[in-house]
């Protein structure tokens, strides 16, 4: 009997949700609420620069903001790490390296003022063949604090989508003499 009674409650159920009929007609309009605060204009910054890993740098390569970035900001910087498909293939930094010569490791740190791209290893870079060390090339992206944990950092296509930057927003950058 009990399972009966239940079988007929859930028809019953089904029945009456699955009912629709047309829609109704529309309400009142209501008062015009009160204005909101006024939006954040929201921009990223993007640098490319070019580097060139040598004894003389101590495999170093130093830039400056102008001016300094906010607190909060994320920096992340991607290297230019081969071409496929006439495509560029960017990859978030730190990258490591398994050698036969070693470990070798991209990597950056960055300040208010300031960032650096450097190799680190766990041998002495300047056994290097040329194509580690000259001409390296990497995007700086400011990420500001306010987008931060709506992006994925490692995926540079995603980066730069979602912030709205092409390759004409990357300014060239000097490092420090």
């Amino acid at each position: 009997m009990r399972k009966l009674l239940s079988f007929f409650l859930l028809a019953a159920f089904v029945v009456i949700s699955a009912c629709e009929g047309p829609m109704g007609p529309p309400g009142l309009t209501g008062p015009q609420g009160p204005q909101g605060q006024a939006g954040v204009n929201i921009v990223a910054e993007a640098f490319e620069v070019d580097v060139n890993f040598t004894a003389a740098n101590d495999y170093m390569a130093v830039f400056d903001f102008q001016p300094p970035i906010f607190e909060d900001d994320v920096v992340m910087i991607y290297i230019s790490w081969e071409f496929a498909n006439g495509n560029t293939i960017w990859r978030a930094l730190p990258q490591t390296l398994f050698l036969e010569e070693g470990v070798l490791v991209y990597n950056y740190d960055f300040s208010r003022v300031d960032f650096s791209v450097f190799l680190e290893s766990s041998f002495d870079p300047g056994i290097l063949p040329l194509d580690f060390t000259r001409n390296q090339v990497f995007r700086v992206v400011i990420i500001p604090a306010d987008l931060g944990s709506r992006i994925d950092y490692n995926d540079y296509e995603g980066v730069v989508k979602m912030l709205g930057l092409s390759d004409k927003d990357f300014v060239k950058l000097e490092g420090r003499k």
